[in-house]
């Protein structure tokens, strides 16, 4: 695991600067409103998937295991291929993945539209390229991975309509592209958040994006 402690490492040295940098609220120029397209609410219960990717994939998972609705998040690898997709080899930024996050939620509870809203506002900052605050390379880059012609309409449509309210100071650098496959993490990356609340990088980075979940969108947070 040697990008692993490089990570954590670099994270120590310089966490109380890079915490601002990776809030995606502390880029955003007015409140993220909600998607003006959106899916409807199944009328019974409905198992649906998104994937989305917005750096480290310990917080994107963090945040949406507090979300109503979602019954799991699984981090891992989407963008690449199979016999490529482990941690080390990701991590070089040249194998084409994203670190990932799948996430299983149900359509009656919650909307593809709101689980964006929530990956734009306290996921991950959307203006940023190929980075996320102190993380840097193609692998984690931001991207919207749609499984269908529904999921991509409400997905570029949502940052059509974000860029024109200008509700972020830049441009969003989001890319929306066909989900080939998804890959699950190893298993020490899964729940890392909630293993290891006190690590540095998880207490400057991600634990913050968990509770701005809860206070802006407190109709959505659960503490599960």
């Amino acid at each position: 695991m040697g990008e692993l402690s490089m990570r954590v490492t670099l994270v120590v040295i310089g966490s109380l600067l890079a915490a601002a940098a990776c809030n995606a609220r502390a880029s955003a120029a007015q409140p993220v409103p909600a998607p003006v397209m959106d899916a409807k609410l199944a009328s019974s219960s409905s198992r649906e998937t998104a994937v989305v990717a917005g750096g480290c994939f310990w917080g994107i998972q963090a945040v949406f295991q507090h979300v109503k609705g979602v019954t799991s998040a699984t981090s891992g690898y989407s963008g690449g291929s199979a016999k490529t997709a482990q941690y080390e080899t990701v991590s070089t930024g040249e194998t084409g993945h994203a670190e990932s996050v799948e996430i299983v939620y149900d359509a009656s509870q919650i909307t593809y539209g709101e689980l964006l809203r929530v990956f734009f506002s306290v996921a991950h900052d959307p203006t940023e390229l190929n980075r996320q605050g102190p993380d840097e390379g193609t692998q984690y880059r931001s991207v919207i991975f749609y499984r269908n012609d529904e999921q991509k309409r409400i997905a570029e449509a949502y940052i059509a309509q974000l860029d024109k309210a200008g509700a972020f100071r830049h441009r969003i650098v989001t890319q929306v592209v066909p989900l080939q496959a998804f890959y699950p993490a190893e298993s020490y990356h899964q729940n890392y958040a909630a293993l290891h609340p006190n690590q540095p990088y998880i207490f400057f980075n991600d634990a913050p994006k968990v509770e701005h979940l809860k206070q802006e969108f407190p109709e959505l947070y659960t503490a599960k």
